[in-house]
């Protein structure tokens, strides 16, 4: 497994807020595993902290907003992208206003200092959800659908359609966060012309400019009105005759405006507060979606809180049946693990193979076999003490014994023609031959027992 990480020294970036206008500063923090991502807005009365999580986004019209009370932030969706893409998992952002500043629209400048500023790998593992299967979220109204499928990394395309001439439809992908960097990090947001007195009359886009935003002039206007409109934003005025994309800097690539609302996804997909391993396929994305998609995954995070490890049966194990015998001294009918499919650090994954030969069906019971409880213990046990001998030199010198068991929990029945796959994690490092773990059966997806366990590394006599 990865590792959680942080920020390895604190950075600040100062530049206009795009709606507010006012100049802001927004500075980043190291902080501690299992923080995730907290925004304070240290301009306001107790400097109160907000969690950004898909729950506290509480407008999306234009940008991601983010509120707890009356602490609101906004446009913090580059920001996340960039720490999002580059493995961040902790971070504290502090600003004196009520939005990050929007530097050039893009999220190069986040990912330019986050280099600078370095990362710091952290103990705690990283802890990934893994999509299985697909999960899908649509809105009929806009034709807009997000659809996540099972991948072995987190990926991404996008399809945008506008009924315009400059991008009536384009995609972007994205294969590997490797190249979020080089190849989505400087994609800016865009605006049509069409949009821009809405978002004034709106009271948004104070801060909008030519350096902030690729700005799409394609419907013919008065020259007078135009001039009015560049005179409101602060830019030099245009011919109203000369239709296309206004900008200081030209396109980096044809389809930026694919690259930044993908870029936008990955800043929204960060407030569901795990890393995924998935491929999402977004049409027609915006942050509203986004929005509604991430909350959707959460409910489905917390539903399936304890994942099963994926098993393969075709892999070859790390831990064979031989190699299993040489470690425990179990033997039939007790010996309960067929073979480990992985060993870490502090965790293992074991495999059960149940048959309806096995000797306690006889008695348990005769018309309705199920596995005993207490065998179900015994086997979680022995692949606890599978992590803990596969590390001890001279293995086959020591067994280990129950100290204690507790927090036992039973959720559904194991029969024969079941697959137990177990995942036994070691809770605190080992000191004095004494070994405290936490352990999970499954069938399939489900949880089918747990437990809480302490044993003994003994020298045989």
């Amino acid at each position: 497994m990865n590792k959680q990480s942080t920020l390895a020294d604190s950075f600040s970036l100062s530049g206009k807020g795009l709606h507010t206008g006012l100049q802001l500063t927004v500075s980043f923090h190291p902080a501690p595993e299992n923080t995730g991502y907290k925004i304070q807005r240290t301009d306001l009365e107790g400097q109160p902290v907000i969690s950004a999580i898909a729950e506290n986004v509480v407008d999306t019209s234009r940008g991601t907003v983010v509120a707890n009370g009356d602490a609101r932030v906004s446009t913090i969706e580059h920001a996340l992208s960039a720490l999002y893409a580059l493995g961040i998992d902790n971070c504290l952002m502090r600003v004196d206003g009520p939005e990050f500043p929007i530097l050039d629209g893009s999220a190069i400048e986040y990912v330019k200092a986050i280099r600078r500023a370095g990362i710091s790998v952290q103990d705690a593992d990283k802890d990934y959800y893994i999509i299985k299967k697909k999960i899908e979220f649509k809105d009929e109204a806009t034709g807009s659908s997000i659809i996540i499928l099972p991948d072995e990394q987190f990926s991404i395309t996008a399809m945008i359609t506008f009924d315009s001439q400059y991008i009536n439809s384009q995609f972007a992908t994205l294969d590997d966060m490797a190249d979020f960097s080089d190849e989505i990090a400087s994609a800016r947001t865009f605006v049509f012309v069409r949009e821009i007195l809405p978002l004034l009359d709106a009271g948004l886009i104070k801060g909008g400019d030519l350096d902030n935003a690729i700005v799409l002039y394609e419907t013919p206007a008065p020259q007078e009105d135009l001039d009015r409109l560049a005179d409101l934003v602060g830019v030099e005025r245009h011919d109203a005759t000369v239709l296309g994309p206004i900008q200081r800097r030209p396109l980096t690539w044809r389809n930026e405006p694919a690259r930044h609302k993908l870029l936008d996804i990955i800043g929204d997909m960060a407030l569901i507060g795990r890393p995924l391993k998935g491929r999402i396929v977004a049409t027609r994305p915006g942050h509203t979606i986004n929005n509604k998609f991430a909350r959707q995954m959460r409910r489905e995070i917390r539903a399936h809180e304890i994942q099963s490890p994926h098993y393969d049966p075709h892999l070859k194990p790390v831990l064979d049946i031989n190699d299993i015998r040489r470690l425990l001294p179990h033997r039939y009918p007790m010996q309960l693990v067929d073979k480990v499919t992985e060993i870490g650090e502090n965790y293992i994954i074991g495999i059960k193979n149940v048959t309806s030969n096995e000797p306690f069906f006889a008695g348990h019971f005769p018309t309705e076999p199920v596995m005993p409880g207490v065998l179900q213990i015994e086997a979680l046990a022995q692949a606890g003490g599978l992590l803990v001998l596969s590390s001890t030199p001279e293995a086959e010198r020591y067994s280990t014994y129950f100290l204690r068991i507790d927090d036992v929990k039973f959720r559904q029945k194991v029969v024969p023609g079941d697959t137990l796959i177990f995942k036994v994690e070691l809770t605190t490092p080992i000191r004095h031959g004494i070994a405290s773990m936490h352990g999970f059966a499954f069938v399939g997806e489900s949880i089918v027992m747990e437990a809480s366990f302490t044993a003994q590394i003994v020298k045989n006599k």
